[in-house]
């Protein structure tokens, strides 16, 4: 299932064009919409695919929603089932473009960069503007960024007794890996 999804995101996103690309196939994000005096609600995604074309800044990424693993098993069927509803939307992707991306101006140090580009989650887009670190070691482009998000940009709703639980705002965390393919 994971092969299929990952065919159609290269097919989708118009990356089998020759162009150099790196690759992520164990990406991370990690999410967290915990209130302070309440359990935490956050889980984490270590098989994100995500890939980068280097001549041009594009970069997508695809999460399987069923791979987020929360510390509360109820707390990852209700996600599931309840909230984005994974076997109707079993995954959210993103696709943007890095700007002044530049691949010879990578080193070890970190440099900032912003991204612009649309995530679709539950068949919802939503356009994301944010900033990425990135660096090159060994052959290895590192990116990690952050971004806030709701969801009510995604339709989802919190049923009124757990609202007080679960934050108006979602911080998602990224952090890739990306090896030249």
């Amino acid at each position: 299932m994971k092969k299929l999804f990952f065919i159609l995101f290269l097919a989708v996103f118009g990356v089998i064009d020759g162009q150099e690309k790196y690759l992520d196939r164990q990406g991370n994000i990690l999410f967290e919409a915990s209130e302070a005096t309440f359990e935490p609600v956050k889980a984490k995604n270590s098989s994100v695919t995500a890939i980068i074309n280097i001549q041009t800044g594009a970069i997508a990424s695809l999460a399987l929603m069923k791979e987020f693993r929360f510390r509360n098993a109820l707390m990852q069927e209700h996600f599931n089932e309840n909230y984005i509803e994974s076997d109707t939307y079993p995954k959210a992707t993103f696709r943007g473009e890095i700007a002044d991306f530049d691949f010879k101006e990578l080193s070890r140090d970190e440099k900032d960069y912003t991204v612009s580009g649309v995530l679709n989650l539950r068949g919802i887009d939503k356009k994301v503007d944010t900033k990425l670190t990135i660096s090159i070691e060994d052959g290895i482009i590192y990116l990690k960024g952050n971004f806030i998000t709701s969801p009510q940009d995604f339709n989802i709703k919190i049923p009124k007794i757990v609202r007080n639980k679960i934050a108006k705002e979602v911080k998602v965390e990224l952090n890739f890996k990306f090896k030249k393919q």
